[in-house]
């Protein structure tokens, strides 16, 4: 089978390579071998091929294989399967090696897709909206019931859009941040009940200001970090939190230097890989919620471009194309 592979954290587009790999053992009792039709591209899914910024560039014994969501058709199943059958359409997570064509996933892992439901929506219907539940339980506990000012950064990606529509229906009061202009117009137009700024405007920190009422965010989703981290912990009201999920942009910025004693402040980060350890009650009100939300407001899962896995430089360069709006896909073809 086709597979995208690495064999040492580097820069993705110098380390990944399109390769034969086996195919992988048949589904033993309780899996099932989906033949993957489309998956998306994650900063995750790149973060994980680079390493951590910093840390040693390490060499791997056997090759490695990124991606952990996509959509695809069921191969076979194993014994004891009984609610997923042969052809039927599938979205998958957390499913490691989902940059292949195919993948052998524990049958609780996979998730049946609604008749209707495009595959490209499909490929696209767990990671994100199961990040969106992460932050907003995380926005509820560090509210600690009183409900204050959102700010958000990388509110045009895809998560960041999500968090908006959920903003609206909720009533959260939240205040996007993106980097230009350009993009800061095209999100007003989308929600037009949302304060968009542009970090890219001079005054950007005076207008979240204006924004909150003065009184700072009491919350501050962060999915850019590096040497933007201090301007955020800067826009925090007293007691405020600090919410990072994401490493999007460049540069650090040193512990000591965001106050956090004399402010009381509170730097939180969380993650999707979190997700499982929740009970499996939970993570199947959670999947029915991305379900529901992937079949009636399928607007809000957006591909920007699909890409054959042969294809993959050129889509790794569209997902860091400036103003890209929407998830990359690397797709196959059904046989």
């Amino acid at each position: 089978m086709r597979a995208i592979a690495y064999d040492r954290h580097g820069e993705a587009g110098q380390v990944l390579r399109l390769s034969e790999q086996p195919a992988p053992a048949a589904p033993a009792a309780g899996q099932v071998q989906v033949r993957v039709l489309s998956r998306p591209i994650h900063p995750g899914d790149l973060a994980g091929v680079e390493g951590l910024p910093g840390g040693p560039r390490q060499r791997f014994a056997m090759p490695r294989i990124p991606g952990v969501e996509g959509m695809g058709v069921i191969e076979t199943v194993g014994e004891g399967v009984q609610d997923l059958r042969p052809g039927q359409r599938v979205a998958f997570f957390p499913v490691p090696g989902a940059w292949s064509e195919l993948v052998t996933a524990p049958s609780d892992l996979v998730v049946p897709v609604p008749e209707d439901l495009s595959d490209e929506t499909a490929a696209l219907m767990l990671v994100n909206p199961l990040t969106l539940l992460t932050l907003l339980r995380a926005v509820e506990d560090a509210q600690h019931g009183q409900a204050g000012p959102v700010v958000q950064t990388a509110a045009g990606s895809s998560v960041g859009k999500l968090v908006s529509a959920a903003a609206l229906k909720h009533g959260i009061p939240l205040v996007n941040l993106v980097r230009s202009a350009t993009g800061a117009q095209t999100l007003r137009q989308r929600f037009p009940g949302l304060p968009t700024i542009s970090t890219a405007d001079a005054d950007w920190r005076t207008q979240v200001q204006d924004a909150t009422g003065g009184r700072g965010a009491q919350v501050v989703l962060d999915a850019v970090g590096g040497s933007l981290t201090g301007e955020l912990a800067g826009l925090l009201a007293v007691g405020g939190t600090l919410i990072t999920y994401g490493q999007l942009g460049s540069g650090s910025t040193p512990l000591e230097s965001l106050a956090l004693t004399p402010r009381a402040l509170t730097v939180r980060g969380v993650s999707i890989g979190q997700w499982m350890a929740r009970t499996p009650e939970e993570r199947a009100a959670d999947v029915a919620f991305a379900s529901r939300l992937a079949a009636t407001a399928p607007e809000l899962f957006e591909v920007a471009a699909g890409y054959d896995l042969a294809d993959f430089p050129k889509a790794i360069d569209h997902v860091r194309r400036p103003g890209k709006s929407g998830t990359v896909l690397l797709t196959s073809p059904a046989s």
